[in-house]
Parts: C-alpha cells; structure tokens; sequence
C-alpha cells in the first residue's frame, strides 16, 4: 500500500541527545537524584508529570525547587532541560520540508513545555532561524496531550485527529517500546539510533511503497 504520511519522533531522530549531560545539569543546579527521573525516551516521577500534562510548568519549576531545597531560577531550569539537546542538524529539517511536497509530515512527541515553548517554537530552534512547526503539517506533543508513548492512547488520538490510515503511515522513532506500538497498529516503521543520518533508509521506505 502506498504512503501518504510519515510521523516523526523528535529526540534522538531530528535532535541529538545526550541524556547524561541533562542529567548533569540538574544535579549541578541541586535536583541530586534527576538520573532516577531522566530517560531518553518516557521520565519519571515529576518530569513525567510534565511531559503527560498532569503538571504545568510552575507546578513543575515548585516541586523542584523543593527538592534542592532552594531557589531555583527559571533560566536554570531551562539550561537544564536543554542539557538533552547537542545538535539540531538543518539537513534533516530541510529534509522534512522537501518531504512535504509529497507528503502529510507529522511531529509525534514524548516532549515538555520547556522545551517546546522556551526554545523549540522559537527561531533559536534552527540554525534557519525557524521554529519546530514551520518543518511539519501538525505536531502531536504529549504535554498537551495528555498521554506519553508508548501509550496506545496517544497513537489512537493521533489517528482521529489527524484522519490518517496507519498502514498508509511510515512511523519514525528511536524507541523500541514506540515502535512496537507503531506496527501493532500497522505502520510501517523505522527505528533510527541516535545521530544517524535516516534519509536514505527513509528514502528507500517510500520508493519500496510507491
């Protein structure tokens, strides 16, 4: 069957991370346990709470105050959260756009207020000085969501919402649990690592279902 949408992770596909120097920054500014709560691909605990939407940012900015037990500057909480990101390479961005002219391109993301809103919808997201929704159709966050992946629930909103047919659907992630999820609902599916220039493998993907 043909292809007509593609859903792309953010982390560890169009960023490169590094998890252990987030996780270094948090414990720098006082939050000594962050690398119980700091995963690549689902938090924990409060950061969790974040990331499905059941704490707001300042909720969030409180309840890690308290556990320094000091005060902790916005800023400081962002340069933290910011730690995961090394590179944002323009190449795939652009790669997105080129896609676009074929096809549906959508954002599917295990993703934060922080990050989105302090720098990802900013034009300090890319070196083209655009922001993360420029590049896509429509962005599914999990903040504002409601639910995380690997959650089916996630998936099943996407669907409705977007009108899309997963077996039209080719499903971009780093996650083995998010793409387990994608070809039980019949995506196809590619599970890149982390840094790997995709294009091709992408590219040979769509050229197989045309």
């Amino acid at each position: 069957m043909k292809i007509k949408n593609i859903v792309f992770d953010l982390g560890g596909v169009l960023i490169d991370l590094d998890g252990k120097e987030s996780i270094r920054r948090f414990e720098e500014i006082g939050i000594s346990n962050a690398g119980e709560w700091l995963d690549p691909y689902e938090q924990k605990g409060v950061f969790l709470e974040l990331e499905n939407g059941k704490a707001d940012v300042a909720a969030f900015c409180n309840q890690l105050r308290a556990y320094a037990g000091k005060e902790l500057s916005f800023e400081e909480i962002v340069w933290a959260w910011l730690g995961f990101v090394v590179d944002v390479p323009q190449y795939k961005l652009d790669y997105l756009l080129k896609l676009r002219e074929k096809y549906k391109v959508y954002l599917l993301s295990n993703t934060n207020p922080i990050i989105q809103e302090q720098w990802a919808r900013t034009t300090k997201f890319s070196v083209a000085s655009r922001p993360i929704n420029d590049y896509f159709d429509k962005m599914y966050a999990s903040y504002e969501i409601g639910i995380t992946k690997p959650d089916r629930k996630i998936f099943e909103y996407m669907f409705k919402d977007s009108g899309i047919n997963p077996s039209e659907t080719l499903f971009v992630d780093d996650g083995a649990r998010n793409i387990e999820a994608g070809i039980s609902f019949g995506m196809h599916t590619y599970q890149p690592r982390n840094g790997e220039d995709w294009r091709k493998a992408v590219d040979d993907i769509l050229t197989h279902h045309e």
